[in-house]
């Protein structure tokens, strides 16, 4: 048995894996998905949350031995946990997530996607410390292949988003972050973070699995069946 903690995106909460958790705890895995400060249910002010605290919040969730999956911006969270954390974390899975190299933000990976919805879409709020995209881009670059009304309920539910934890480069060693095997889940219709990115990061930190999902930025709502089989046969095979 594994226990998965499952790390949303940016502007969405822990609810995103609502349709993964009893998939994975069927085949009698555990499986927790955890809301990051100012998310889902945790009330903390948004504004104020850092990279580290976001990490602290993957330090509470369980004990190890554990599995971290990522997704979109729960990579950058996830490589920055298991930096922290790597006596406990056996095995990361990322899901179309920014997968950095030491040194590297989610900004400084974004930055070059000129095909991505959601970068074409930002609002940025500076002295807010907040960041969002636009209401009219939401359901094309996140929801576009969901059904309507798991999309539109989705739509609900999201959240602005503070600038410094996308801002904030990880800080990775070899030793540490660099000697648990990783895997990469692929969306190859994904809009946010477009596919020729995703292909990027992998060439430059490559993972030991690989597969491919012809999905949205979304696939927990999209296609949950397949990502969950895909995330327990890279638990199994990395663990």
């Amino acid at each position: 048995m594994s226990t998965f903690v499952l790390v949303h995106g940016s502007f969405h909460g822990a609810w995103v894996w609502e349709q993964v958790v009893p998939l994975v705890e069927a085949r009698g895995h555990r499986a927790i998905a955890i809301d990051l400060p100012g998310h889902g249910r945790d009330d903390r002010p948004l504004a104020t949350q850092t990279l580290a605290s976001y990490v602290d919040a993957v330090r509470t969730a369980a004990a190890g031995p554990i599995v971290l999956v990522g997704h979109s911006m729960g990579g950058i969270v996830i490589t920055q946990a298991a930096e922290a954390l790597a006596d406990r974390v056996s095995a990361l899975i990322y899901v179309c997530a920014f997968l950095p190299a030491n040194g590297q933000s989610l900004l400084d990976l974004g930055a070059s996607d000129s095909e991505s919805l959601l970068v074409r879409n930002l609002v940025i709020d500076e002295d807010a410390g907040l960041h969002w995209i636009h209401e009219d881009a939401v359901t094309a670059a996140f929801y576009h292949d969901c059904p309507p009304d798991i999309a539109a309920a989705a739509r609900r539910r999201i959240v602005r988003e503070p600038l410094a934890p996308v801002a904030t480069p990880v800080a990775i060693t070899p030793e540490r972050y660099g000697a648990i095997p990783r895997a990469y889940i692929e969306c190859t219709e994904d809009r946010a973070l477009s596919i020729a990115v995703q292909r990027r990061m992998v060439s430059a930190s490559p993972c030991a699995r690989l597969a491919s999902l012809p999905s949205s930025h979304t696939p927990q709502l999209a296609m949950p069946e397949r990502l969950a089989a895909h995330i327990q046969t890279f638990a199994k095979e990395l663990t």
